[in-house]
């Protein structure tokens, strides 16, 4: 059985790269949703689901204080309501009653009631909710290290400040739009108010994408296509909005259930909601990644490592295509591009670029691309070979005891492939037609 599904895996994976229509095409497209349900039955994601929500139930409250105080400072506070109505109506009748409480607390909120360690406390809870949302993301994008604190303090703080003020502007205009002269007007031609309702039904949905969206290119801390962003957040915003219908009629329906729990039934159902909406989200981030990266596809969260053979290939190829492309003056390659153009992880490329250039085979520019770290004529193929060899994934070396007649037989194993390469150069490589 196992083999069967590996075999599957791999025909869905693998083999549907260069499989032709009609069954080609249809393939390459089933395992982006392939990908992301196995993500998800992992676990991983959903882990990290659960802590979102629960810090959100926890920071949300200052969160909306903060950008209360800056609606207000602009004379926009019904905006914060209509955005907690939007957010909340997939939980029915009970949206309007938590929408009133949420915003009560955010009225009473005042420093004088607080304290300095309950002021602290909800800083401290809205800077831990901004930091998992940050390491959830650089999770998934397969990114090691974080913002440094100076970048993460200025850059949230900037979102945190004009966040609000962006979407009191759009709200604005277009409750300013819906009211004028123009809009009544509308109003009064049977098909051109039907398309304006069906704006007014959709305009949730498409702030709720453009959030998403932007999240998606603004939180991970690297460089995210703006493509394969959009497309993310345009599936899950899509995703999202189907759920909350759902979700509102599985409400509507439950009658039992609610009068289970009682009072106790809209924190169930609130905490549910923002659980699955942080899920959409993180899947939506999974999927614009496997944009990106496709070659991750097949491996997904999943550890892996090159071989001793593929090591010497990919640094042989690394080698060749940043030679050959320097020689010819051409743009260099980046990490980016090189996994790309190999077809293998960025993960998996990761160590032999570092093995590359700390041995001065190649150097790192300013913009993140490489160039032969010398004259390709004096760099040899046999030494390529040698520092890649060397290449191991752990911190320190392991010293192996010596075998004798097993060294003697690697030696000569060594010494007769080096025979033929001694004299070759990576010039040699590059100006050979093949």
């Amino acid at each position: 059985m196992f083999k069967w599904f590996e075999k599957a895996e791999d025909t869905l994976f693998v083999a549907s790269r260069n499989m032709a229509p009609p069954w080609g095409p249809v393939l390459r497209v089933v395992r982006f949703p392939a990908a992301l349900l196995r993500d998800w039955l992992r676990g991983e994601i959903t882990v990290r689901a659960m802590s979102l929500a629960y810090t959100t139930l926890l920071s949300i409250v200052p969160l909306l204080v903060f950008s209360f105080a800056i609606l207000r400072k602009i004379g926009a506070r019904g905006d914060l309501r209509f955005i907690l109505e939007q957010f909340f109506a997939p939980l029915g009748g009970a949206s309007d009653q938590l929408t009133d409480n949420v915003l009560q607390f955010v009225r009473n909120m005042r420093g004088d009631l607080l304290g300095a360690i309950g002021l602290a406390f909800l800083v401290y809870t809205v800077v831990t909710t901004i930091q998992k949302v940050e390491t959830s993301f650089n999770f998934l994008w397969r990114v090691d290290r974080p913002r440094s604190f100076l970048r993460r303090f200025t850059e949230y703080l900037a979102v945190m400040t004009l966040g609000p003020v962006f979407l009191a502007v759009a709200i604005g205009l277009l409750t300013s739009a819906e009211h004028s002269p123009f809009a009544q007007w509308v109003d009064g031609i049977q098909p051109l108010a039907w398309t304006l309702s069906t704006v007014g039904k959709v305009l949730p949905y498409a702030i709720v994408t453009v959030i998403f969206t932007f999240m998606y290119v603004f939180i991970p801390n690297t460089k995210v296509q703006f493509r394969a962003a959009l497309i993310g957040g345009i599936a899950s915003g899509i995703v999202w909005a189907l759920v909350g219908k759902v979700f509102t009629a599985f409400i509507v329906y439950s009658s039992s259930w609610v009068a289970i729990y009682t009072g106790f039934a809209i924190v169930l159902t609130t905490l549910v909601w923002v659980y699955v909406s942080w899920l959409i989200m993180l899947i939506g981030a999974q999927l614009a990644f496997y944009l990106q990266f496709p070659q991750y596809l097949r491996h997904g969260q999943a550890a892996f490592e090159l071989t001793g053979r593929d090591r010497e290939q990919v640094a042989l190829s690394i080698m060749y295509l940043v030679g050959r492309d320097y020689a010819e003056g051409k743009s260099p390659w980046s990490a980016g591009s090189l996994a790309a153009e190999l077809d293998i992880p960025s993960i998996a490329l990761a160590p032999v670029l570092r093995c590359l250039e700390s041995n001065g085979l190649i150097l790192a520019t300013e913009g993140e691309r490489f160039v032969p770290g010398r004259d390709i004529a004096a760099i040899g193929l046999s030494e390529i070979f040698e520092v890649v060899r060397a290449l191991h994934s752990g911190r320190l070396a392991i010293a192996i005891r010596s075998v004798g007649p097993a060294v003697a037989l690697l030696n000569e194993a060594e010494a007769s492939m080096e025979a033929p390469l001694k004299s070759r150069t990576l010039k040699d490589l590059v100006t050979t037609k093949f």
